[in-house]
């Protein structure tokens, strides 16, 4: 069975696919982008990516 890490991040509505390539450059599979916190122009997106075998066993 496929263990996951997730992380939430603030995404730049300026720079999103920039701040996006990097996290999936890193393994990052983004599952939803929702609004940041109100009146904010910032959005919030959840990734996550699968834990190594060796990480998944020594936690």
């Amino acid at each position: 069975m496929t263990k996951w890490e997730y992380s939430t991040i603030p995404l730049l509505t300026h720079a999103t696919k920039a701040i996006l390539d990097q996290w999936g450059a890193d393994g990052w599979e983004l599952v939803q982008v929702i609004p940041g916190p109100t009146g904010s122009e910032n959005l919030v997106a959840y990734l996550k990516r699968p834990i190594e075998e060796a990480s998944a066993v020594q936690n």
